[in-house]
């Protein structure tokens, strides 16, 4: 879950911060785990590189490989920036099992963690305060980094990259800067991978680790610095929760990430804090019932959509067909059908609280019209 937090957080400063939606970002990962891995049976925890540095060796192979693909890929933007970004990353991905002397063949590279600096890091125990320490410090950083003036000339890259042009700025130097600063830290959380598991293997290219930090990134939102730490903690924790009940986990993943693309495109940060804006304007109590209302809608529409999901499930499953009752179905589909209702009173609550906020400015100037 941590190191998904930092991954996501690294991908977000190329793609919320600098507006470059990258559909290849697992190639940085696995190159960081791939240089962590090396240097961890290079070094044996001691020499240059104790231990608890190790992913130093992921983040110093992620902004060399992040520069040189950088360099290429942001020749061109939009959707030409993001299938150049996910051709890199299929082409390691491809070649990676046939390099043995690099990436071990199918079979990938194992290492252990040695003893370094008076601390074993034989337990898991140790293992997680490492890379807990890791992940606040990286996330420190790349906070930092959103403040600086590269940071602020990435939100420029995003918003209008032809005015920074017109003002002088090298619009291809900054986004290659912005593309290594986010391929670096993707490495940093590779190595941490490799410190947890002691091994790296080339699935770590996989186009589904790219996807993941995409959808773990938009439903925590991108607007919002801890936002797809957020996202990805939700989705890390729903896939070892849901996967242990229903086959169909990975539908239901991506019914939620259709979900709120359509309707919260600011993601779960950005709900929040739209609904701090609606609690300091209206007051709590006055959007209490509004937020039950809400839990209760989204309760219904979720178990209705999950009966009806785990019904076709039963129906059309090549494991063995099983019938379902028209009962189960007619639950499900009312369950779906009192969801809805309850949205609609959710949009006519807030619109009703809307309108109250807005009659006494409506009447103001009327008062102020009025003879003393």
């Amino acid at each position: 879950m941590l190191i998904a937090a930092l991954f996501a957080c690294a991908y977000n400063v190329l793609c919320g911060q600098a507006g470059m939606l990258s559909f290849g970002h697992a190639a940085y990962f696995g190159v960081g785990a791939f240089a962590t891995i090396h240097a961890m049976n290079a070094f044996a925890g001691t020499g240059l590189l104790p231990t608890p540095l190790l992913p130093l060796a992921g983040a110093a192979a992620g902004l060399v490989i992040g520069a040189i693909a950088g360099w290429f890929a942001t020749q061109r933007t939009g959707t030409y920036f993001a299938m150049i970004t996910l051709a890199i990353a299929e082409l390691l991905h491809s070649l990676a099992p046939h390099l043995k002397s690099l990436f071990g063949g199918e079979a990938g590279v194992s290492g252990m963690r040695m003893p370094s600096l008076g601390v074993t890091f034989g337990s898991t125990t140790q293992v997680y305060y490492l890379v807990l320490a890791w992940v606040l410090a990286c996330l420190a950083l790349l906070y930092f980094f959103t403040r600086t003036p590269l940071g602020r000339l990435a939100l420029g890259l995003r918003e209008n990259s032809h005015r920074l042009a017109f003002l002088g700025y090298d619009v291809h130097k900054l986004g290659v800067m912005v593309f290594a600063i986010s391929a670096m830290f993707s490495g940093i959380a590779g190595g941490l991978q490799v410190l947890n598991n002691e091994a790296a293997n080339y699935v770590v290219f996989d186009a589904a680790v790219s996807a993941a930090v995409v959808l773990n990134t938009y439903i925590g939102g991108t607007k919002v610095f801890l936002g797809p730490a957020l996202g990805a903690a939700l989705m890390t924790f729903f896939g070892y929760a849901v996967s242990d009940l229903t086959r169909s986990w990975l539908l239901y993943q991506g019914v939620l990430f259709v979900l709120v693309m359509m309707f919260m495109p600011d993601g779960l940060a950005g709900l929040a804090t739209k609904a701090a804006a609606l609690r300091r304007r209206h007051g709590g109590a006055a959007l209490l019932p509004v937020l039950l209302v809400a839990l209760a809608a989204g309760a219904a529409c979720s178990a209705g959509v999950a009966g009806i999901v785990e019904s076709l499930h039963r129906t059309f499953s090549p494991d063995g067909r099983a019938p379902v009752p028209p009962l189960a179905w007619a639950g499900a589909i009312a369950l779906l059908a009192a969801g809805a209702a309850l949205v609609w009173t959710v949009r006519r609550l807030l619109a009703r609280l809307e309108g109250r906020a807005d009659r006494p400015a409506a009447a103001l100037p009327a008062a102020e019209g009025e003879p003393a």
